[in-house]
């Protein structure tokens, strides 16, 4: 149904989980998907998998926390048609165990540099070609954490992710008659957390199961698409009906 046939895609942190089921998704329906990965390995692996399967891949390893790094990726396989900036750090298997007020900023940096500035610097080097052309589609893969904040240990997380639906917000309001839609996805509760605690997780999402990869790439190949053209500047709560107050 949405045909990204002539679009190049970059999914940063695209060498496993979320990020390679987006980049698989992307390449079915077309698109020439740039899989990025901070470990070289992981990316070329997805894109073997791609390319096994009929559709167009490149591995583009590089550190979204590099701006310099992520300018010569996009100089180099661009133009870049619908970025979705996925990587991230420190979710729920990474929180430091101690309140805010307790830590130092050496605990905020990981957190805020992937989350926000990974994101800042991506954004950064694909506007201008997409402004150029008159199309682009930029979509952010954020958390609950950034909308509603989730408990202890995770306020250096929950701002990063919220600096970037911020970021997004603006690009929407700033772009909007270049062409170009900037949206990001809100994750609730996803398939990767630890076995001890899925059925605890499962108690609490109305729809009585957690989200995977497959969840995650259906909403985001939707928002790449033409048929997403008038939605801008929205946060879409993918969550199983929690997070919804």
């Amino acid at each position: 149904m949405f045909d990204l046939t002539s679009r190049t895609a970059l999914v940063t942190g695209g060498g496993q989980n979320i990020g390679a089921g987006i980049a698989q998704m992307l390449a079915t329906a077309g698109a020439r998907v740039l899989v990025n990965d901070l470990r070289a390995e992981r990316a070329e692996n997805i894109v073997a998998d791609i390319v096994e399967n009929g559709g167009q891949a490149t591995a583009v390893p590089f550190d979204v926390t590099d701006r310099d790094a992520v300018l010569a990726a996009v100089a180099d396989f661009g133009p870049v048609d619908v970025l979705v900036a996925n990587a991230g750090n420190g979710g729920a298997e990474d929180m430091l165990p101690k309140r805010f007020a307790e830590t130092v900023p050496e605990d905020w940096q990981g957190p805020m540099e992937v989350n926000l500035l990974g994101v800042l610097y991506c954004c950064h080097a694909v506007l201008p070609g997409m402004v150029e052309r008159g199309h682009g589609r930029i979509i952010a893969i954020s958390s609950a954490a950034g909308t509603h904040g989730v408990g202890i240990g995770f306020a250096p997380y929950s701002v990063g992710k919220g600096g970037a639906l911020s970021l997004l917000r603006s690009l929407a309001l700033e772009h909007g008659r270049d062409g170009i839609t900037a949206n990001s996805v809100a994750l609730g509760v996803m398939d990767s957390v630890r076995e001890e605690t899925v059925a605890a997780f499962r108690k609490v999402i109305p729809v009585g199961r957690l989200g995977t990869p497959d969840d995650v790439a259906a909403a985001c190949l939707w928002l790449a698409s033409d048929e997403a053209s008038w939605v801008t500047g929205q946060t879409i709560g993918l969550n199983g009906g929690a997070f919804t107050s």
